[in-house]
């Protein structure tokens, strides 16, 4: 039986994916196998012995001490693409709140019903405070082309916009999803210098912190209007209050509000609607959850923030899940182990993801506790599980 902890409120669908009979889910588990999460903090989260993976349902995994994760050998699931459709549907009414100040039309009509003015009279003469231009016919620039970036981008081509898209880490997947439509732009001066709007997608890490600062809102057309649904820290705050307060930006939507940016001028502020509908909290539920079981049953990995990806069929009737760090000479070291032991490797896969590998061994016969603990005990090795098929 597996534990798997809940530290937030997660959605029936994607519980209903872990067989009651395997696992046992609940929100006060001890020494669980796994745990689901969406935005509860877990920097200060004491690893209980057992705890072998972390599925977050989202994207982001600012949430999560992903260096410590990994260090003791933890894998740590996210779900790309599950929200995507929700986000991408908000970038649009972005787009147009960012042009239409219909935020701001909407509170003056009902301060002037407060204030005892004939409402139906005064709205003709005073409409004209919020006219702003249609985005048809505009330029928008997509930086970051992943699950979202991608639908963003393809939608505005049927809104009749000229697209731009930066990811020098596209993926294939991407790639084959992306409309001929959408001109790829080779440096991120091609879409500060050309675009009307610029809608941002992509995470948040120490080459992306602050990246929209003065000299990249200097590069920007004037009147540009911003939207940034991915991540507050994207933004230098004190740069863009300067750049809302001289007109360079015209208007900033973002989905990650504080108390600095409140200040400035044409701010539209969401509190983090982004995933925020019950269909995208139902996927990215079930799909956590999926991969959280799938790791845990059967050692494949999809999807991980810190593991490299890798899936194979079953071909013996044990398996060797091993988490090693990728150093010269930790495959021969595992395989000499079994060798001397006269184990048989009926299949093997390993895969790196930068500091860190993963090597699965299937093997048709049983394999001695001993063994396994000194594979346990070689150098660069994390964490290693033995499965029964």
């Amino acid at each position: 039986m597996y534990r798997i902890k809940a530290l937030n409120k997660i959605s029936p669908a994607g519980l209903s994916v872990l067989d009651q009979s395997r696992f046992a889910v609940s929100t006060d588990v001890e020494n669980e196998d796994g745990i689901l999460v969406r935005s509860a903090d877990m920097h200060e989260y004491v690893f209980p012995e057992n705890l072998r993976a972390i599925a977050r349902a989202g994207a982001g995994t600012n949430n999560i001490p992903i260096d410590r994760c990994s260090e003791a050998g933890i894998a740590v699931f996210n779900t790309p693409g599950a929200n995507a459709n929700a986000v991408k549907e908000l970038v649009i009414c972005a787009m147009l709140l960012a042009s239409r100040n219909v935020v701001g039309g909407a509170a003056w009509v009902k301060d002037q019903a407060a204030a005892g003015a004939d409402v139906e009279k005064v709205v003709e003469k005073g409409k004209s405070q919020f006219v702003g231009p249609e985005i048809q016919g505009k330029t928008l620039g997509v930086v970051g082309l992943g699950a979202i970036g991608v639908q963003v981008a393809n939608i505005a081509t049927k809104l009749g916009m000229t697209v731009w898209g930066y990811d020098p880490f596209l993926s294939v997947d991407a790639a084959l999803s992306l409309s001929r439509m959408v001109q790829r732009a080779n440096d991120l001066e091609t879409i500060y210098k050309n675009c009307d709007y610029i809608t941002l997608h992509l995470p948040l890490n120490g080459d992306t912190r602050g990246m929209i600062d003065a000299s990249a809102l200097q590069m920007m057309k004037s009147g540009v209007r911003l939207i940034n649904l991915a991540r507050g820290g994207l933004v230098h705050d004190d740069d863009l209050l300067q750049a809302l307060e001289s007109g360079k930006v015209a208007c900033y939507v973002t989905d990650f509000p504080n108390n600095k940016i409140l200040t400035g001028r044409n701010v539209v502020a969401i509190p983090h609607l982004g995933a925020s509908t019950p269909e995208s909290e139902e996927n990215c539920a079930v799909m956590a959850a999926q991969q959280l079981r799938d790791y845990l049953e059967n050692g494949n990995i999809r999807n991980s923030v810190n593991l490299p990806a890798l899936e194979q069929p079953w071909s013996g009737i044990a398996r060797l899940c091993i988490i090693h760090r990728n150093i010269p000479g930790a495959i021969a070291n595992i395989t000499k182990v079994l060798s001397d032991d006269n184990v048989n490797v009926e299949n093997m896969t390993n895969k790196s993801k930068k500091d860190y590998a993963y090597t699965v061994v299937d093997i048709n016969a049983k394999i001695r506790d001993d063994v396994v603990d000194e594979i346990r005990a070689l150098e660069g090795v994390l964490r290693v599980r033995l499965l029964s098929h």
